[in-house]
């Protein structure tokens, strides 16, 4: 599907405002990138929203020129491109399953602990499951449990990730900004 081809995570941080997701789209699609998986929360900064987006390409530099051009925006504050290698990353899956089938098939507890998930809800008529994991897991199991159970409904969040290094990398932006401006000021 995407041979040879690097999966990216872009970061971006921006405030709370209109639009900008449709401005960081358009970016995307005149660059003819397909958006995996997007994922936006408040960050560890109050008031600056981090979205986190996930893209293949076979070239570097192409990332480097998106995340220049999503920069000049004038909603964003900082846009910042990594590998896998640079990041602790998740994905959420939810799993609707039939309690008859997952009866039939073993006990509840057995796919607890063999898939390590976590038993959201059961009902008379069905079970839901949370698994945390990477993209590899999470469809791993789904593929596992459409095989032998039967899946109801399969849903997988975006990406969720924060970098390797100790504070966030706009910290360090915002906090250089700032002495300059004392500097300047001066």
């Amino acid at each position: 599907m995407n041979d040879n081809k690097t999966l990216y995570t872009i970061t971006i941080f921006s405030e709370n405002t209109v639009g900008v997701l449709n401005q960081i789209s358009t970016i995307f699609t005149r660059r003819q990138l397909n958006i995996e998986t997007l994922s936006v929360s408040p960050s560890a900064i109050t008031g600056i929203h981090k979205f986190t987006i996930t893209t293949f390409s076979n070239n570097e530099e192409v990332m480097k020129k998106l995340t220049r051009q999503i920069d000049k925006r004038v909603d964003i504050l900082k846009a910042y491109y990594n590998t896998d290698d640079d990041l602790v990353f998740q994905e959420l899956a939810l799993y609707k399953l039939s309690t008859k089938k997952v009866m039939e098939h073993g006990t509840v507890e057995y796919l607890i602990r063999k898939y390590n998930v976590r038993v959201l809800e059961i009902t008379s008529d069905c079970i839901v499951f949370l698994k945390a994991g990477h993209y590899a897991e999470t469809q791993g199991l789904f593929e596992e449990l459409a095989d032998k159970i039967g899946v109801l409904q399969f849903v997988r969040s975006g990406r969720i990730a924060i970098t390797k290094s100790k504070v966030e990398r706009l910290s360090d932006m915002l906090a250089k900004l700032e002495v300059e401006g004392v500097q300047s000021a001066l």
